[in-house]
């Protein structure tokens, strides 16, 4: 069983560049289903949800080539049956991605309900309403849904709550409708723009995007095309969190600052020293941090996928905290292993109050999901001693090399493989 074992008390120093967004990425690799040509996409990150959304698409019969460790070549011409492999789909939420693209392109399509990262209930029922008001039909069998339709044509829909996925899925199944589909109540996040940006490049005609309303041209055909990935903001504000706890001067690199507002904002109401250029931020910390309180929100709010990190680092700064968790359902689950590190903190219901301490213990502890295992890398990066985080298979579905990246600033980790590595 593999484990990352971190030895902390080590300032960072020097430049980390981060990855393309893996949140963009496995939106706009499905996406490449609607097109009628080859299209090649760059600054993809190399992660286990790229693996294995490329992986359901070889088995329905697209070729996929990897140009270089950032570029794939996807041509989706040999899909005969839009059906997904179920196995993998049960791996990933994002797979849920293809319904959209599948059901644009072929008008029909069948998809486990998805998987990924167990903190609360993941339901579905915006993307099928959305898909409902464009005029498809659905049945769930064996934990599968089956959508059809005999034609999508456009219309008006509201989402109840803002849905990164439904709005993501509607977008996906509106571009090739008759007509035009307006989607209010949409979510406004960076790779929301990505995904539209990605789809116009191919010839659709999607306006608005990245405000709460977006507008959809419907169009006969897509073409093929050659599109860059934007930079991953959870990837950079991850680090930027990692340098806040060690304590250190690094340059994150392959950034758009603007997408990091709001974690910028505060780690600097933390303390920390944030510089920031066109494409790259300066962190300066000395490891001494200040209380403050967080709420998550959907995009321009502060992401609850930065939630996990921003807490790690609160359980080591001056004072009492209150992190208000509005998105997502028991994503408080990692703060068990945060307490057995020595963090003080008490969790109800949505809220955590976080009572800082001058430092964390290492101790072996797990990573519960995706992001809490980078909670555990960014504690660890701070805390006395050494600490070992098991099943990181979740740290390595959304991040490329993060020993290699963490170890060329300073930091003190290691991939163990086997128990004789870690003797």
């Amino acid at each position: 069983m593999e484990k990352l074992v971190i030895t902390g008390g080590k300032m960072l120093h020097g430049t980390i560049k981060i990855s393309g967004a893996k949140n963009a990425a496995v939106a706009i690799i499905p996406a490449v289903i609607l097109s009628d040509g080859v299209c090649v996409l760059e600054n993809i990150p190399d992660i286990e949800d790229v693996n294995i959304i490329d992986e359901i698409l070889c088995k329905m019969g697209a070729s996929v080539k990897h140009i270089d460790k950032t570029s794939l070549e996807i041509d989706p011409a040999g899909i005969k049956k839009p059906v997904a492999d179920y196995d993998l789909v049960r791996h990933m939420r994002a797979s849920s991605y293809l319904m959209g693209a599948l059901l644009g392109k072929y008008l029909r399509a069948d998809v486990a309900l998805p998987g990924g990262c167990d903190f609360g209930v993941r339901p579905v029922d915006q993307h099928l309403k959305g898909f409902g008001i464009l005029g498809a039909a659905h049945t769930i069998e064996n934990d599968t849904i089956k959508v059809r339709a005999d034609k999508l044509v456009g219309n008006h829909i509201y989402l109840d709550v803002v849905s990164v996925g439904a709005t993501v899925n509607i977008m996906l199944a509106a571009v090739k409708a008759e007509g035009r589909t307006t989607i209010e109540n949409a979510a406004k996040e960076p790779h929301i723009v990505d995904l539209a940006n990605f789809l116009n490049s191919m010839g659709a005609d999607v306006r608005g995007a990245g405000t709460d309303v977006i507008k959809i041209n419907g169009v006969k055909k897509l073409r093929g095309t050659t599109y860059s990935i934007i930079p991953d903001q959870i990837e950079a504000g991850t680090y930027m969190a990692a340098v806040c706890s060690a304590g250190g001067d690094v340059t994150i690199q392959n950034v758009i600052p603007k997408h990091l507002e709001s974690i910028t904002a505060k780690l600097r109401e933390m303390g920390v020293t944030i510089e920031e250029f066109d494409d790259y931020v300066r962190v300066v910390s000395n490891g001494k941090l200040k209380r403050c309180n967080v709420t998550t929100m959907p995009h321009p709010g502060f992401p609850t996928d930065m939630q996990p990190q921003i807490t790690a680092l609160l359980a080591k700064a001056n004072g009492t905290s209150i992190v208000n968790e509005a998105v997502w359902d028991y994503r408080f689950r990692y703060v068990t292993e945060l307490q057995r590190m020595g963090a003080d903190i008490v969790v109800d219901g949505s809220l955590a109050i976080v009572n800082g301490k001058e430092s964390l213990t290492g101790v072996p502890v797990k990573a519960t999901d995706l992001r809490a295992g980078a909670a555990m890398i960014v504690a660890a990066l701070g805390a006395k001693g050494t600490t070992q985080i098991e099943d990181i298979r979740h740290i390595q579905r959304g991040y490329e090399d993060v020993v290699g990246k963490l170890s060329s600033v300073g930091a003190d980790i290691k991939l163990i493989r086997t128990e004789d590595e870690l003797k």
